[in-house]
């Protein structure tokens, strides 16, 4: 005789994925003349759940390198860049609302462009997010079976264990 156990486990009850491209402006001390590289360092974030979002807080480091004075000295521009994103996330409907949220950087932020503009530099973050929510949930699985007391009933047997 076939019958159905319901098990109660933790698994991903939603996922969704961002990509963004922003770009920046820097002024520095000095006139730039040439850009000589950017890096992106120190990406920290976090995700909280809102609804059928989740809000993603970080942040990262910019550092580009660029000369000055007719290409006989060269500096090091920083800047600081604090961000807020938020990625749309497909729900199960089959879950207690309980959850922990993952979010994962699958680019993490890298400058795609660097140019100078008014004696200024300008330059491109590109960056890719994925957002999953763990939460609990009930799967039903077919089990076969020759005790009928193993069939659920719609009810929770409490010595289900003896």
């Amino acid at each position: 005789m076939a019958s159905y156990k319901e098990i109660v486990t933790k698994a991903v009850v939603g996922k969704g994925k961002l990509a963004t491209t922003t770009t920046h402006t820097l002024k520095t001390l000095e006139e730039p003349a040439v850009i000589l590289g950017c890096w992106v360092i120190n990406h920290t974030f976090k995700g909280t759940k809102d609804q059928e979002k989740v809000i993603v807080k970080g942040k990262y480091d910019v550092n580009i390198w660029y000369s000055t004075n007719n290409n006989t000295k060269t500096e090091v521009a920083k800047d600081v860049v604090e961000y807020t994103d938020t990625i749309d996330v497909v729900l199960n409907d089959d879950y207690d609302g309980q959850d922990e949220i993952i979010v994962r950087a699958i680019k993490q932020p890298t400058c795609i462009k660097a140019e100078i503009k008014d004696n200024e530099i300008v330059y491109t973050i590109e960056k890719e997010l994925a957002s999953e929510i763990v939460g609990d949930t009930k799967i039903r699985i077919g089990v076969e079976s020759d005790r009928e007391e193993d069939a659920i009933d719609g009810e929770i047997k409490e010595d289900f264990l003896n």
